[in-house]
């Protein structure tokens, strides 16, 4: 009797006494793809907002929108989720994320604020502004300036950001979602599927929101500085 075996290139003869060779198939893998929910701006879904802190909490990486630009987001503290952003975004190590809180309480929880931060701080949030501010114990120091002990913070008054951040129950690590190669940061969630479609886990539809990013504000020093102007007015700074 005629025994075979099969091999990559095809069947052929074995002779007696012939041990069959396993055969190895290669599998190529399809990269999985973004999810993608349309979220309303004003009046976000809950189920839709519950499984998007579901991807959150799995160490996901989002894209959703904020009221200034959007960004990319995830889990604080998560480190791998912080390193696809970076590779994303093609930035180093010293890129420096912001803390993205709920509210006034939840941002003191995370930084050191004196009587004329906070007055400051009360006046502006909820809005388009990031705030330098001294680091709590609260912030694991690989997201802290590492020279200055610092961190950014904002707290934005998007239905939608604030809706993950009510189900989340802490902040998100956040950052604007400008990629390699681009002057401003992508406003149509169609196109951010399009460019980011397996690199992200979850692309949010929230409508425009803009394309300028906050304006960031350093409170670390005896004066107020202007980093960088973005949405958030200035004018109102001599509050």
């Amino acid at each position: 009797m005629r025994t075979w075996q099969y091999t990559p290139s095809g069947p052929r003869a074995a002779g007696p006494g012939a041990v069959a060779s396993p055969v190895r198939i290669r599998i190529r893998r399809e990269p999985v793809l973004s999810q993608y929910f349309e979220i309303h701006a004003a009046s976000p879904q809950q189920r839709l907002i519950t499984r998007a802190v579901a991807v959150i909490r799995g160490g996901g990486v989002i894209v959703y929108p904020t009221d200034s630009c959007y960004a990319f987001g995830c889990c604080l503290g998560d480190k791998a989720p912080m390193e696809r952003i970076r590779r994303i975004r093609q930035v180093d190590d010293g890129h420096n994320f912001t803390l993205v809180c709920r509210d006034l309480s939840e941002l003191a929880t995370y930084a050191r604020v004196d009587n004329s931060a906070f007055r400051l701080l009360k006046a502006l949030t909820p809005g388009p502004y990031t705030f330098i501010l001294p680091a709590s114990r609260e912030v694991p120091r690989r997201l802290q300036n590492p020279r200055r002990k610092t961190i950014g913070l904002r707290v934005p008054r998007h239905p939608i950001t604030q809706a993950l951040l009510e189900s989340l129950g802490e902040p998100l690590m956040s950052s604007t979602l400008v990629l390699p190669g681009d002057d401003l940061p992508l406003t149509d969630a169609s196109e951010m599927l399009e460019r980011l479609n397996s690199r992200v886990d979850l692309v949010i539809d929230g409508g425009y929101c803009g394309l300028e990013p906050t304006t960031v504000l350093d409170l670390t020093g005896e004066t107020l500085k202007v980093l960088r102007l973005g949405r958030g007015d200035v004018s109102v700074l001599s509050l």
